[in-house]
């Protein structure tokens, strides 16, 4: 066990860098934050600069240490949650990008995608990775890199070039390039990885011809990863915990149980709930997961996933210029009775679950001459509401059909989005449930913390993390059943017309 008494979570997302030390009891001492430069070469194509994620991490960590007035020596361990699916190709000698990473929402290898539907290979996805075929996952993208850069494929055969979700990235650098593994949560979401007998699926590394030489070594959660190089920090730290931001999440959330449900909102939205060591396949196109790996054994979890949530608000903003800042939606949204009939579906990467409709483009619908852009703005945070409704109704009828038991009443959500009061009641008020907001809303780096401290002794065990978390509110409907039901009968009318089949 390690002297220190505080952990230090990475929280590495889609549009910042993060660095966040927690105390023994969960408690935030200090935060440091650096937004990440979003490229968009193409249309559909999204791209990160990984050097800069490393830059930045290693900036953010250095700072929120000196604000906490901690040094290494105070640090039991650091945990590491990351934007998951995208994906870095990188050169093990220098430990430089051989090309920008392609983050989760590129949409460049939707072809591919379509290629493998077309040979028939939906079934054998879905069976071994609890995934979709989308362009969405690591594994079309890692392909992508290996056929069109010059050379990488017979590098990659070679030995030479490390493939790896931002988490493998991370901790190889972290580690001064020893360590090349990632996480079994990660593993689950590249599109490779057989979620049953816990390897790499030879049939779909054959058919992208992907060389297993370039794979990251798969871990549990929590547990030893490696300790970072001493000059770093002053002296080496372990690294003993890890998952992708939505499993993370969940873990901070504290749904340890069967059944037990939670739902983040940042740029995307997604929906998990835990579903024990029984991995629930979805006849709603929804994924079956890894939620984590404790001690080797494994703890599955059912997925929604929506494609844009937060960034609907970002579009608003930065693409419509209407308002200056998102906290500002709370009091426009509130100031309003309805959005006229006004509704945004946000379609701008296609659409997430339970559609994965890689064609869809978004659509403001219902204008009329006595729009406004206050009708706009509400009109983005609802659809936020609406997509989970749909996420919802889609995991009850998975949940049921399996024989489980139904969906628990209550939601517990996170992310920046939760901090808005008007869209949790809002949301309470669609999905004619309580919505409960906790007490640290930061959960993603939370679940990172928790993984990381369960490893080095700093939490006994799941049940005194549960034991920590705390409700701050409870949001509960107070909707009439009239009006929930025709303002979802229009979201539904909204999301024909932008589907592309």
């Amino acid at each position: 066990m390690h002297e220190g008494r505080h952990i230090l979570a990475i929280d590495q997302g889609t549009t910042s860098s993060r660095a966040i030390v927690f105390d023994a009891g969960g408690a935030i001492l200090a935060t440091a934050q650096k937004e990440l430069t979003q490229h968009y070469p193409a249309d559909g194509w999204v791209e990160h600069d990984a050097g800069e994620i490393w830059g930045d991490t290693l900036a953010t960590c250095r700072e929120a240490l000196a604000r906490a007035g901690l040094e290494a020596a105070d640090i039991a361990a650091i945990g590491i949650t990351n934007q998951r699916e995208t994906t870095v190709l990188w050169d093990r000698e220098s430990g430089a990008p051989v090309h920008r990473a392609i983050v989760w929402q590129d949409r460049r290898t939707a072809p591919l995608c379509r290629e493998l539907l077309a040979e028939g290979l939906e079934e054998h996805v879905q069976e071994r990775t609890g995934l979709l075929i989308d362009a969405y996952f690591s594994a079309t993208k890692l392909a992508w890199l290996l056929d069109n850069l010059p050379g990488a494929r017979q590098a990659a055969e070679r030995g030479r070039l490390a493939f790896g979700t931002i988490d493998s990235f991370l901790l190889w650098h972290l580690t001064g390039g020893r360590v090349h593994a990632t996480d079994a949560a990660n593993a689950s979401r590249t599109m490779l990885w057989d979620i049953h007998r816990g390897c790499w699926d030879a049939t779909l590394l054959r058919r992208l011809r992907i060389p297993e030489a370039v794979l990251p070594e798969v871990k549990d959660n929590s547990g030893l990863f490696g300790t970072t190089a001493p000059e770093l920090f002053g002296r080496p730290i372990p690294v003993t915990g890890m998952a992708g931001d939505q499993q993370a999440a969940t873990f901070g959330q504290a749904c340890f149980a069967p059944g037990m449900l939670k739902s983040t909102y940042g740029t995307g939205c997604f929906a998990l709930l835990n579903t024990d060591e029984t991995a629930v396949p979805s006849r709603n196109r929804l994924l079956t997961t890894i939620a984590w790996r404790l001690d080797g054994r494994t703890t599955y979890a059912l997925e929604g996933s929506i494609f844009i949530a937060g960034a609907a608000l970002q579009w608003v903003r930065d693409g419509l210029g209407i308002i200056r800042d998102a906290a500002e939606s709370e009091a426009i949204a509130a100031a309003l009775a309805d959005t006229a009939g006004v509704y945004l579906v946000p379609a701008f990467t296609g659409l997430g679950a339970p559609w994965w409709d890689p064609d869809a483009r978004g659509a403001i619908l219902g204008l009329t001459r006595a729009s406004t852009r206050e009708h706009i703005v509400r009109a983005a945070l609802e659809s936020v509401c609406y997509q989970t409704a749909d996420l919802m109704r889609a995991m009850g009828d998975d949940v049921a059909a399996a024989g489980a038991a139904s969906l628990p009443r209550e939601l517990r959500v996170d992310g920046g989005m939760v901090r808005n009061g008007w869209l949790c009641q809002y949301l309470a008020d669609i999905l004619d449930r309580p919505i409960d907001r906790p007490a640290v809303t930061e959960t993603t780096a939370l679940g990172a913390a928790c993984l990381a401290g369960l490893a080095v002794g700093l939490y006994p065990s799941l049940e005194a993390i549960a034991a920590n978390w705390q409700r701050e509110r409870r949001f509960l409907p107070t909707m009439e059943e009239a009006t929930r039901r025709a303002r979802l009968e229009g979201w539904q009318d909204a999301v024909s017309r932008v589907r592309s089949r």
